[in-house]
């Protein structure tokens, strides 16, 4: 059952169960920003603030960005909210990521849509990012997607500039696998591995990318961890088989199905961290709480059944 009553306030110091992670500073669900803007919601300034306030009451301090979102645009109204309220910059953790160009009439000397990992696009990207986000310092820089081209060094010469000057206080990656992680681990120590995690993507269970995690202390974040919600709009035979049993456990722990698919990701080893991608403070706060139920293990190996459709071997 709970291992904690749900609703209880989380003290942020003891969110963290897992050893492995027990020194980071980010709070055990992440606010992801993607769909706050114009890919999404269309927040108005005071709905960014209302929504980082919301996110605040509820120990959720960590803010997901990404230099691209709505088009280059949502790290600068998210700025703009939270400017004036300097008391808020002690109480958060900034996260943004770098490395995609995208074609938009926001960056118009762009001709397609590519990577790029070099020194001097990474930092002049974060300068960008600081601007925009009205801060001194991120506390996390991510890669976002494994280039073809990088150069682990000097990507490593990026980050140590960054480092030095204290714009940047942790560094990361998105989307790379343990080879990819491992390599750029080598040369400069990295935080976290932000990757597809869900009932409906379970590559990152069996690649080795969370046994990597857990061999060298790097955090996993897990974006789209609910699978994009498509099971619960697709009715598909796997999707069945996820929706009949989420609904038997969300009706024996009393909460909703979408909570049991979140408790069953952080009881991994690892340390999951879910990357919330909602623009509903509520489904935030559920979310949160989701953290404190505890799945047994044969329950847990109900849902990796009804998502496979076979027996483990």
């Amino acid at each position: 059952m709970y291992s904690e009553p749900i609703g209880k306030v989380i003290p942020i110091e003891q969110e963290n169960r897992n050893p492995v992670n027990a020194n980071n500073k980010f709070s055990r669900v992440i606010a992801g920003t993607m769909n706050w803007g114009g890919w999404g919601a269309k927040f108005t300034s005071q709905e960014y603030l209302t929504m980082v306030e919301k996110c605040l009451e509820y120990n959720v301090t960590t803010f997901d960005h990404a230099d691209i979102y709505g088009h280059y645009t949502v790290e600068e109204e998210f700025g703009a909210a939270v400017e004036g309220r300097s008391s808020l910059r002690n109480k958060i953790q900034l996260i943004s990521k770098c490395g995609i160009k995208l074609v938009t009439p926001n960056r118009p000397e762009h001709q397609i849509k590519y990577y790029d990992t070099s020194r001097a696009h990474i930092i002049q990207s974060v300068e960008t990012s600081l601007k925009n986000l009205r801060t001194s310092y991120l506390d996390l820089l991510l890669i976002h997607r494994p280039d073809p081209l990088m150069d682990p060094l000097e990507i490593a010469e990026a980050f140590s500039v960054l480092k030095s000057e204290g714009k940047v206080l942790n560094f990361g990656v998105s989307n790379f696998n343990a080879s990819q992680a491992g390599m750029l681990h080598k040369v400069f120590p990295i935080l976290v591995n932000q990757v597809e995690i869900s009932i409906i993507k379970l590559n990152c269970f069996t690649d080795g990318t969370l046994d990597h995690c857990i061999n060298e202390n790097i955090i996993p974040m897990a974006w789209s961890p609910l699978g994009g919600g498509k099971f619960f709009e697709e009715e598909d035979d796997r999707n069945k088989r996820i929706i009949a049993l989420t609904q038997w456990l969300s009706e024996k722990y009393k909460v909703s199905p979408e909570q049991i698919l979140l408790a069953w990701l952080v009881k991994h080893p690892s340390g999951i961290k879910p990357v919330l991608g909602t623009a509903k403070h509520e489904r935030i706060r559920l979310a949160m709480e989701a953290t404190f139920i505890d799945l047994t293990r044969e329950e847990w190996f109900m849902l990796w059944r009804a998502s496979t459709g076979k027996e483990v071997p």
